[in-house]
């Protein structure tokens, strides 16, 4: 990394490229890799890829501080938005993400009290003045499903079929395997768990997937409500074989005692 910088530095003193902030005119052209930095910087700190905890609370702060300073640069831009009403509303949860041993704790058995109701307030204000500005894009939508399990009251009152409907909606501005298994997830809750084992087990969805933690995790949870305890240990297994993070392992182990 440190060659890179070195490099980086030599190729813009020898090209001359001088340092000036961009003019307002030019924003738009950078502003999708700059969103997907810092959504990328957020989720490193939602969910810690290593390490110990499930969240590391310093990126996910610097990623909403971030979001926030692009709002007030951009505020007639509505994925600008869309990604800090996400930021927010997803952030609004960390204190209910992790037990006090250590241990993860999944959506639908977090203390919901415990959740940060002034930033679900901020956050579904964001999102509601964004989607009426007419312009949805990928951001806005998955701040929309956010928002939906943020205002749910109970697990139970979620609204899955909307959920569904909204990622549907998401295939269609992003593509891409993992919005589909996100998809399979809500139509098992919607409607059936066979129907969303068999939207997750499609070749476009499974075989991209291989390799990722959540596919493994979500069909095992899914093989687990089934009562499918063999499957449900092999998805358990594997899920287990690809994770690094301290917390996500001793929860996975314990779904595998469970289901063994």
């Amino acid at each position: 990394m440190a060659q890179r910088l070195v490099r980086a530095k030599r190729k813009i003193k020898d090209a001359g490229i001088p340092y000036r902030v961009p003019d307002d005119s030019i924003l738009p052209d950078r502003l999708d890799g700059v969103l997907a930095v810092i959504y990328l910087i957020f989720n490193e700190g939602y969910s810690a890829s290593g390490g110990d905890d499930v969240i590391r609370r310093d990126l996910s702060t610097e990623a909403i501080r971030l979001g926030s300073v692009l709002a007030e640069l951009m505020p007639d831009d509505p994925e600008v938005l869309g990604l800090l009403a996400l930021m927010l509303l997803q952030d609004s949860r960390r204190d209910a993400r992790q037990s006090a041993d250590g241990l993860q704790v999944l959506l639908e058995d977090q203390h919901r009290s415990t959740w940060n109701h002034e930033q679900i307030k901020q956050g579904v204000a964001l999102i509601d003045r964004a989607l009426e500005m007419g312009r949805p894009g990928r951001y806005q939508v998955q701040a929309a499903i956010s928002a939906l399990h943020s205002q749910a009251a109970t697990a139970g009152n979620t609204d899955w079929t909307q959920i569904a409907a909204l990622y549907e909606a998401l295939s269609q501005l992003q593509p891409s395997p993992v919005v589909e298994l996100n998809r399979a997830v809500a139509v098992a809750m919607a409607r059936s768990i066979i129907d969303g084992l068999l939207a997750m087990d499609r070749p476009d969805v499974a075989e991209p997937l291989r390799d990722y933690r959540w596919y493994h995790s979500a069909r095992a949870d899914l093989l687990r409500r089934l009562g499918q305890s063999l499957e449900s240990r092999a998805a358990y297994q594997r899920a287990l074989e690809l994770t690094t993070n301290t917390s996500e392992i001793r929860f996975l182990e314990s779904r595998l005692a469970e289901v063994s």
